[in-house]
């Protein structure tokens, strides 16, 4: 699917975000007050000496630095947005075709990881588990593939896929701290199975406030259909991860990657 359309080529250089980095790679950008890390920056150190010159001792050295003066490099590079989805494959979603919107959603932003050469993994919780049914790869072709066959039905461990989600990020960042990781969950938020012995929705409550504490950006994609009766699950989730929050019906699929690009995306 991705190889047929001319329109779906690698554009630029992909690795789009920016982090603050304590090594001697990346792209120096601006300096801060000596800090032990062996990076001086010496266009500052000489400018905060300078103007202090006329009344320093030189004892034969043309500049007199003082340990104060002493500035070190603060640098920035780019690194690769990591793409972990949870996804909901509950019996809820067969409602209302939520699941071929949910769908859509995905493919959307998988074609611009693709494009940029973000890894994504994808974890799906439906029965009594959460499953890695993509472990980390920049394959999205392979991902593309695994949500066409996506099957639905069952129960709702909401719980174990937000807690399947942070493991996968955890072990991605020991590999790579550079890594920034993103966690799009697409789910009603109706979870109806624990992993212990609380009840469900306060599990997941509990889970959604770790990924907030994680510093983690998140997106939470509601697919609950607007009825004469409405939880508001996912919304309160999305609240307690300090997650960005959309209703499926108002992204349509033109429109997904700006507003993820938008929210995230640094």
């Amino acid at each position: 699917m991705f190889s047929k359309d001319k329109n779906l080529r690698r554009k630029g250089s992909g690795r789009r975000s920016l982090t603050r980095i304590n090594s001697k790679k990346g792209r120096y950008v601006r300096s801060k007050f000596y800090n032990e890390n062996n990076d001086i920056a010496f266009d500052a150190t000489l400018r905060a000496a300078a103007p202090y010159q006329k009344s320093r001792k030189k004892e034969g050295v043309a500049i007199s630095i003082k340990e104060w003066d002493i500035r070190e490099k603060v640098r920035e590079k780019k690194i690769g947005n990591f793409i972990v989805f949870v996804v909901d494959g509950s019996g809820s979603m067969n409602a209302n075709q939520r699941i071929k919107a949910a769908k859509g959603a995905i493919v959307s932003l998988l074609l611009d990881a693709y494009q940029k050469r973000d890894e994504v993994a994808m974890i799906v919780f439906k029965g009594e588990t959460a499953e890695v049914v993509l472990p980390p790869t920049s394959s999205v072709e392979l991902a593309y593939k695994l949500m066409e066959e996506l099957p639905t039905g069952g129960k709702t461990p909401l719980a174990e896929g937000l807690y399947k989600g942070l493991e996968v990020i955890k072990n991605a960042k020991y590999r790579n701290p550079d890594i920034y990781p993103i966690i799009v969950l697409i789910s009603d938020g109706r979870a109806n199975v624990s992993r212990g012995s609380k009840k469900p929705i306060e599990e997941v409550k509990e889970m959604a406030l770790l990924i907030k504490k994680e510093e983690i950006k998140s997106i939470v994609i509601d697919v609950e259909k607007d009825n004469f009766i409405t939880f508001g699950l996912a919304r309160e989730i999305a609240n307690l991860m300090d997650a960005k929050y959309f209703k499926i019906d108002d992204l349509k699929a033109e429109k997904i990657i700006d507003v993820v690009k938008q929210s995230l995306y640094v």
